[in-house]
């Protein structure tokens, strides 16, 4: 989120069709205008129970991986903790494998087709294979860093101030692309600043007794953290949509590409900066059911979405966002008891709330007279 979105998040397919995430990228699914309004057609003839199907797909997906991640980086357990560094190879591994039979899957299941399509695609494109370096190097980037957030972020603080992605991805847009935006939609981006400043606001910690609170120093890296996985998430999100509407190659060709250099700069980030530990106790050093669980939501969550996406419109992925900041709120509260509300907190996160349905209610409308 690799990612994604969480989205996570995290690759294209976790960045831009996740909008939390992850991920969350919905560049991936809008090549361009024309496709937008027959993806909007075909959503619109689906059944209600397909579309909340896949809103309870997008719901857990996002909370799940949000969760997941911040509870295997706070679980106290004998010995090492797993790498991050190691967690996000191994989810590029995974992209890698499942973009790779989603592509053998449309060739009917033929090797020599699938060895072709590759080797004409990848091998024998270099120039079209290496524009994919700049966002895997960005992606990969934001993958470690939403680890970093969530290891100093309680989970509901995390997914409030993640939306700022959406800020970042239409300024991106604007200037890359040459997108405009709507009035309502430049309302929204400022009312979405405000709520994640007030979700920001320091407050007087009220902490049970059983409770660590987290260190200023902590919570500043956490922010730090996250505010560059939104720069980075928009940027590389905004970047990948480009290079898309450039060619006619698949998105899962695309991806596993994307993947390839991911990998490779996962792998050189963790011998850089996390060789040391990997030597002395391996670099599968403090996995266990949880950690799987976090690299396999990391790797396929974005597949997911991607897969389900079509069926929800713009409408329903706000609402998505929106009830799965509400879960992670609640499981923070009530099973991870490392949060502790404030109005001022609740107050922000409505603010983002709204903000989410109103700058997604102009965008459908907006995105056929946006292209210049």
């Amino acid at each position: 989120m690799s990612q994604e979105d969480p989205q996570p998040d995290m690759s294209p397919l976790e960045g831009a069709t996740k909008e939390a995430t992850p991920d969350i990228k919905a560049p991936l699914l809008s090549s361009d205008s024309k496709e937008a309004s027959s993806a909007a057609a075909m959503s619109s003839s689906h059944s209600p129970r397909l579309k909340y199907m896949s809103l309870g797909v997008l719901v857990l997906q996002t909370t799940s991986l949000v969760l997941t991640m911040r509870y295997s980086r706070t679980l106290k357990e004998d010995g090492p903790r797993y790498l991050a560094s190691s967690a996000v190879v191994s989810a590029e591994v995974l992209k890698i494998l499942a973009c790779t039979l989603l592509v053998f899957r449309e060739h009917n299941l033929n090797v020599r087709a699938l060895h072709r399509l590759l080797k004409e695609e990848i091998v024998n494109k270099p120039m079209e294979t290496m524009k994919l370096a700049i966002p895997a190097g960005i992606y990969t980037l934001q993958n470690n860093l939403l680890y970093v957030a969530l290891s100093n972020l309680d989970a509901a603080t995390y997914q409030v101030t993640y939306q700022l992605k959406i800020l970042t991805t239409a300024l991106f847009s604007v200037s890359m692309l040459g997108r405009r935006l709507g009035f309502y939609q430049w309302l929204s981006l400022l009312i979405l600043m405000a709520g994640v400043a007030l979700v920001q606001w320091p407050t007087e910690s009220v902490d049970g007794p059983e409770q660590k609170p987290l260190s200023a120093g902590s919570q500043l890296a956490g922010l730090m953290a996250v505010l560059a996985a939104c720069v980075s998430s928009g940027f590389a999100g905004v970047y990948f949509e480009k290079i898309l509407k450039e060619t006619k190659q698949s998105v899962w060709v695309r991806n596993i590409q994307l993947g390839l250099f991911s990998f490779v700069f996962g792998l050189i980030g963790m011998l850089v900066y996390d060789g040391q530990k990997v030597r002395e106790s391996g670099m599968f050093q403090g996995y266990n059911s949880i950690t799987y669980t976090v690299v396999v939501l990391q790797a396929v969550g974005g597949l997911v979405v991607a897969a389900v996406i079509k069926y929800a419109d713009n409408i329903l992925k706000g609402f998505a966002t929106s009830v799965s900041i509400i879960m992670s709120t609640l499981i923070s509260y009530f099973l991870l008891e490392d949060f502790n509300p404030t109005s001022v907190f609740f107050l922000g996160a409505m603010l983002v709330i709204a903000a989410t349905f109103l700058y997604s209610y102009e965008r459908k409308p907006a995105s056929g007279a946006v292209k210049v």
